[in-house]
This record gives structure tokens, sequence and C-alpha cells, in this order.
């Protein structure tokens, strides 16, 4: 019985020796992520033109 209180009471204080949370820093986009989100941006916008023609007609 005494094992395993120290068992539990050890599992219990195990989150205090966790190490802190670092938040992640934000990295600056790279031109080929730019190029196709910019690429990408375009094809949605024709997209949704070419939608607003086909509805527009019936």
């Amino acid at each position: 019985m005494r094992c395993l209180t120290v068992v539990l009471i050890t599992l219990i204080a195990l989150p205090v020796f966790a190490k802190s949370f670092d938040r992640p820093i934000p990295q600056a986009q790279s031109a080929t992520a730019e190029f196709w989100f910019a690429l990408g941006s375009i094809a949605m916008i024709a997209a949704l033109v070419l939608v607003q023609r086909l509805v527009a007609r019936k």
C-alpha cells in the first residue's frame, strides 16, 4: 500500500516538472508560397465569375 501511495504522489507531481510552452515564432512566407497563393486567388476569382455568369443566364 505504501508503494502505491508513493507511485500516485509521483504521478500527480509530474506536471510540476513539465517544460513551459514556447510559442512558435511565425516565419515570413517565401516567394514561391506567395506566387502559388496569388495563382490560387486568381483561379478562385475566375471560378466565381464563371459561376456568376452561368447562374445569371437562367
